[in-house]
């Protein structure tokens, strides 16, 4: 049980609460006069929140080497200890990956948590499977409820070849998300983003979103990798419908021996080729926790960006993710 009575006393706790890490930074004169930026203030919209019951669901991906230590379940009662003092005003459910079987159990169990006051969750991404015929029957029975805001399909798993996302079938549900108002996620390998851009733009009236800034790894030394990844990501950000995630590559650092600067040069290159108004901020959690807790990974961000202005900071933390997903 919570210890919050509401969703307003959860809110009012967290804004009180605020962040442990204070850094500051300024952009422009205008911005200098106004005096450092005090992050503690930045209200955070969490985007890409997970959780899981193992005795409510199955996970395939979580026996594999190198996971173990997210093998157990991960609930809300977790998350909210997690976040404590991390100012975390909204945050938005982002699907598991549950045995497909599962989707639908999946989907009622997160968008029933939204509905919940006693915690921040106020919009759910689904799992589901566009590269099936049976995908438009599933997301039109759940399409109606508000508080679903988009789908996701990992598209770098093993069972997943290049290319699937470029299908005929998967491109015509892809614009049934759209036709529904409804986003998608891209969650892909690093060298295949090119694929994403071509997806986008054959479903100009879906909004997409770019999982973990395009997934290359932060300790990458193939420069042929990170040329495919760099061109993907130009490609995505040219198209009007495609935001990015600034997420997830904490777990590719070093995990005994990280810092900011290592994870700096991939999100500063998102960050400035999507630019100010197409970039969120993603917590990962309690995937992240293979590398830092919330609060490690929440700090290591702000690090990064203390010297951009208070206008870019709030969009990336948390204007730009209401207004994406429609948050309210």
């Amino acid at each position: 049980m919570s210890q919050f009575t509401s969703r307003r006393d959860f809110l009012k706790a967290s804004a009180v609460a605020g962040v442990s890490l204070a850094a500051a930074g300024t952009e422009s004169p205008a911005e200098a006069a106004e005096g450092t930026v005090d992050q503690r203030t930045i209200p955070v919209c969490d985007t890409h929140l997970h959780l899981w019951d193992l005795e409510k669901f199955r996970l395939p991906w979580l026996s594999n080497e190198g996971v173990e230590s997210l093998n157990r379940s991960f609930v809300m009662q977790d998350y909210l200890e997690a976040t404590a003092h991390q100012n975390v005003a909204k945050a938005v459910y982002m699907e598991v990956n549950v045995a497909s079987e599962l989707q639908t159990k999946e989907a009622e169990y997160v968008l029933a948590l939204c509905k919940r006051d006693d915690n921040p969750m106020v919009g759910a991404v689904i799992g589901g499977s566009p590269q099936s015929a049976d995908f438009r029957g599933y997301i039109e029975k759940l399409a109606g409820n508000g508080y679903l805001k988009g789908v996701r399909t990992v598209l770098h798993d093993d069972d997943r070849p290049t290319g699937m996302c470029l299908q005929s079938q998967f491109v015509q549900n892809i614009r049934l998300l759209g036709e529904l108002g409804l986003r998608y996620d891209l969650c892909m390998r690093p060298d295949e983003l090119q694929d994403g851009a071509k997806l986008a733009a054959m479903c100009p009236k879906t909004q997409f979103v770019l999982d973990h800034c395009g997934n290359l790894s932060v300790q990458n030394k193939d420069a042929k990798l990170r040329a495919a990844w760099e061109k993907g990501i130009r490609e995505l950000a040219a198209l009007s419908n495609v935001m990015c995630k600034i997420s997830g590559i904490i777990v590719t650092a070093d995990r005994e021996n990280w810092s900011a600067a290592d994870l700096a040069p991939n999100m500063n290159f998102c960050m400035d080729t999507f630019g100010e108004d197409r970039v969120m901020f993603a917590g990962d959690w309690p995937v992240c926790t293979l590398t830092a807790p919330f609060a490690g990974w929440l700090g290591a961000l702000k690090e990064v960006v203390k010297g951009r202005s208070k206008r870019f900071q709030h969009k990336l933390f948390h204007d730009n993710a209401v207004r994406f997903y429609e948050l309210g």
